[in-house]
């Protein structure tokens, strides 16, 4: 009987781990699937030997609180998984958590699989010689992120991603006169990079009168702050974000997996960044990637604007805006499309079948 063990420490990733359990289901019914795991996780077919709320938190301060909870839970599951050994250990996504029980557990014999690489290709480059002495197989999202593991002589396989199989191009579309805002999901970017949405909002709305602004929230966390800042016609909405891109003639959108999503839909984005100046130093020292917004960086060419730091500001999002909403964009739609066709495989299905072909190996 194959023995499987997982770990998923955030949400995300359970939401990935999930969909990998119900596949490798499919494959073996009799497999034995049991790890740190959450509900969704549970639903799908997984023993829950401990609740992924034990160490699903945001936060530094937080994080701090429930550092010595973490540390203990980490060496539980390495204790564990050292007396009843898996056939396979697979950390989904949250490196900083897993990767220290995959070395662990890798040392001692145990077969390890991470499944989401860390962003590595884009910056902190070094960190690969922590992932070959943690993990025997990196399963990928991106097609790049293989060759640069390649270089590296580590071990891994893409596997397409989950959101290509859960959002679809749009059909043709007709103008709607429609501009979406996506300033982020956390905190200190909405703070940081809505102001200048809304200003340009402001600028785009004096010259062209027939737009009409959305501001889907993933949450209503910060509802009431949002609300706070707005002071004309902008239509705050929560949960909608996908319904609300399918509708757009045009997103702007902070970077991150967002404006991936509006490319896996096919519409029009500018994306824009903003970080503290402190952190802008830091990261623009250790950011190796030309570019930032993963569809330029799937594309490796500039397919969308990217306004960082002080380019980021509500003049020049709404000249990149007004350019956009009065050209013809068919071609970058289709680059879109190649996007969506690239990274659709079944994601879950393709990660699974690498798991019983590295099992049997």
């Amino acid at each position: 009987m194959t023995k499987i063990a997982i770990s998923a420490a955030e949400t995300s990733g359970e939401l990935i781990a999930s969909k990998l359990i119900t596949a490798l289901k499919q494959y073996d019914p009799d497999v034995v699937i049991e790890g740190l795991a959450g509900e969704k996780m549970l639903e799908s077919g997984c023993k829950q030997l401990w609740d992924q709320k034990l160490v699903n938190v945001m936060g530094f301060t937080e994080v701090l609180k429930k550092l010595p909870g973490i540390l203990k839970l980490k060496a539980q599951i390495i204790e564990y998984f050292s007396n009843n050994k898996p056939d396979v250990f697979i950390g989904v996504d949250s490196p900083d958590f897993n990767f220290p029980i995959e070395k662990t557990l890798k040392a001692k014999g145990i077969k390890t699989i991470h499944f989401v690489s860390p962003s590595i290709w884009a910056w902190r480059q070094n960190r690969v010689k922590k992932i070959k002495h943690s993990t025997d197989l990196v399963l990928c999202l991106f097609p790049f992120e293989v060759d640069f593991y390649k270089q590296h002589n580590q071990n891994a396989v893409f596997v397409g991603h989950p959101l290509a199989d859960k959002l679809t191009p749009r059909g043709k579309h007709e103008a709607s006169n429609k501009v979406v805002l996506m300033p982020g999901s956390r905190v200190s970017e909405i703070k940081a990079i809505l102001p200048e949405m809304l200003r340009s909002a402001q600028i785009l709305a004096r010259e062209k009168p027939e737009l009409e602004f959305h501001l889907p929230l993933a949450d209503s966390e910060l509802e009431e702050w949002v609300n706070s800042q707005i002071d004309s016609n902008i239509n705050v909405s929560i949960g909608d974000a996908h319904e609300k891109i399918k509708q757009a003639d045009l997103v702007i959108v902070a970077s991150g997996t967002a404006s991936l999503e509006v490319a896996l839909i096919g519409v029009p984005m500018i994306v824009v960044y903003k970080l503290s100046n402190i952190s802008y130093f830091i990261a623009s020292r250790l950011i190796k990637s030309k570019y930032i917004s993963l569809p330029n960086v799937i594309a490796n060419k500039e397919l969308i604007p990217e306004l960082i730091q002080d380019n980021a500001n509500a003049e020049n999002i709404a000249k990149h805006a007004n350019n956009i909403l009065s050209r013809d964009n068919s071609e970058l739609v289709k680059e879109f499309a190649a996007i969506h066709k690239a990274l659709s495989m079944d994601s879950a299905h393709r990660a699974a079948k690498e798991v019983y072909k590295f099992i049997n190996e």
